[in-house]
């Protein structure tokens, strides 16, 4: 092959085995009735899954966050994507005892507080309002 064949069949060949792993799960899918399904059940907080209100204010905040261009649309999801992650962890600090996940959690607050301020000065920088 040459090199532009080469190429091709490389980006082709993982999409394939994808669609061949995934087409099982996608038919048993297709077969389900959603329509008896409650999802408030799913979005509700229990004491084994808090993370509900959470995700659900990230997804609504990634999905509205918007731009100029695609460019300034990732860097406002990116931001709410972090932000959410920041109030997962809050939520497992004040649940748990376990001390490796304590650690976990306050060290991806720590990371993700300064991720956000380095998407915000990417904001300042390119003359953005903040977010």
């Amino acid at each position: 092959m040459r090199g532009a064949e080469e190429r091709i069949v490389k980006k082709i060949v993982p999409i394939i085995i994808a669609a061949l792993v995934a087409a099982p799960a996608i038919a048993q899918m297709q077969g389900m009735d959603h329509s008896k399904m409650d999802m408030r059940q799913t979005m509700n907080p229990t004491p084994a899954n808090p993370y509900p209100p959470a995700e659900m204010e990230m997804h609504q905040k990634m999905m509205s966050a918007t731009g100029s261009d695609a460019t300034e649309t990732w860097v406002r999801k990116m931001i709410e994507h972090h932000r959410g992650a920041i109030a997962m962890s809050r939520i497992v600090l004040r649940d748990t005892k376990d001390a490796q996940v304590r650690m976990m959690a306050n060290k991806s607050i720590t990371e993700q507080t300064r991720e956000v301020g380095e998407l915000q000065g990417w904001l300042r920088a390119h003359n953005k309002r903040a977010q």
